[in-house]
Formats: structure tokens, sequence, C-alpha cells
């Protein structure tokens, strides 16, 4: 974990109550996909962690969702001002044992740390399939990122507005063969997908999180080895440890 301040290069709408956050900094502590950071807001108690969507050298993009006074308040932030981040949290996913074609599967929020993970994946030379599910065309975000890695890309909306109607695990039954899954969304969604998945895989957890690195446990959820701290030994938990 590093302490540092980032200068805003972009700070930006991309979709309804969607912002991405383009910040350049000490980024050698973030390691792996699914890792997140933790962003101090001025007159704000607790820090607000959102995962890390692209990593580039020095350049981090952040992708959060506007929904309560913090965001908020990140979302009128401009282009030269800076942010003071903690950087490199959680584990992130592994990628040393999830075969040759892994299926990728995020919803809403949870789809912005699935990108760096096809990124890393396409890079290794395997071959990821992307499920990601909105609510309606309006939530939309990151599809032309997504085909321009040159994956297959299955998109959902809840209402039908756009691409397949209906939830990621409607996509599930129509992608055809994978042998790993690696998902991130509401918990709901994580659910649905352990249910209809008969693969090994790896599910990033959403939880309300005071320090962000494991000091004041208060983000412990019960696993099937016992008590972890989504924040420090998470958010990203193994399949078979999941307990609902």
């Amino acid at each position: 974990m590093i302490k540092s301040l980032f200068d805003i290069e972009q700070n930006e709408p991309l979709a309804s109550g969607i912002y991405r956050l383009v910040l350049h900094g000490d980024t050698s502590a973030i390691t792996a996909p699914g890792q997140f950071v933790n962003i101090e807001l001025e007159g704000r108690f607790l820090r607000r962690p959102i995962s890390v969507c692209d990593l580039d050298g020095q350049r981090l993009t952040l992708i959060y969702k506007t929904i309560g006074k913090g965001t908020q308040q990140l979302g009128i932030m401009k282009p030269g001002e800076k942010l003071d981040l903690l950087t490199g949290l959680g584990n992130g996913y592994n990628t040393d044992h999830c075969g040759q074609e892994p299926l990728l599967i995020g919803g809403g929020v949870g789809v912005p740390p699935l990108y760096l993970l096809a990124k890393r994946l396409v890079a290794a030379g395997k071959k990821p399939k992307v499920i990601v599910g909105f609510n309606s065309l309006q939530e939309v975000f990151l599809e032309e990122k997504f085909r321009d890695l040159g994956i297959e890309l299955f998109l959902t909306t809840a209402d039908g507005s756009y691409g397949l109607k209906g939830f990621v695990t409607d996509a599930m039954k129509l992608c055809g063969r994978y042998d790993y899954t690696f998902a991130c969304g509401p918990e709901p969604m994580l659910k649905a997908v352990y249910t209809v998945s008969d693969v090994n895989g790896q599910y990033s957890f959403e939880e309300r999180m005071g320090c962000g690195f494991g000091a004041c446990m208060g983000c412990s959820c019960k696993t099937k080895y016992g008590y972890k701290r989504i924040c420090k030994d998470g958010p990203v938990l193994e399949k078979e440890e999941i307990v609902w």
C-alpha cells in the first residue's frame, strides 16, 4: 500500500451517472487486476474505495457512479486538481490457474475491473469471453473498449433497450464453452452466477469499508475458512470458500 498524490487529467461523464476519472501518479503498488484505491475527499471522514479499471504506466483510470455525496463531490472536480490516494489495496484476481478460456462476468459498476483483467488475459495468450450487464442502454459503458481487445462480448440490459434482454445469467447460457469464471458486481448477481456456473472461479465482493486496509475489521464476512476482511483478504474470494 502506498499513499500519494495524483493529478487529475480527466474527469468526465461516460454514461448516465457514470464518470471516467483519469489520474497520473505513483501506480507502483497496483500489481493485479481487481485491486482498488481509496480516495480522500475534503470534508469527508471516510475515503471512497473505487476499483482500478485500467493502468498504463503512471496513468490510472477509474470508473465510478455518483450515488452519494462523496462521489457527487468527486464528480465536480476538474483537471489539474489533486487527489490523495491509497493504492494497491485488496488482493485482486489471480490469473495463474484460470485455464485458456475464462469467462468474465460483470454487472453495473462491477464491470470496470474486468477491463484490466481482460487486457492481462489477452496479453497472456488466453481467449477470454466477457459478459456485461446493465439496467438500460443509458447506463452502458466500456463496450467499445472491450471489443477493441478482440474478444467475444455479450451485453445484456434488464429492460431490453440494448443487447440481449435479461440478466448476465441469461447470456451465460448462450456463450458456449468456458473453463473458469471471474465475476464482479452486486451480491445478488454474484450468487446467481455462482448457482449457474459449474466451474471454478473468483468472485469480487462489494462491502461498506472503513479504513480500506484491514485495520478496522468493519468489512469482515464469513467464509468456509473463517472470517475474512473484504478490503484486505478480498475483495476477491475463491468460489470454493464462499458462504451465502
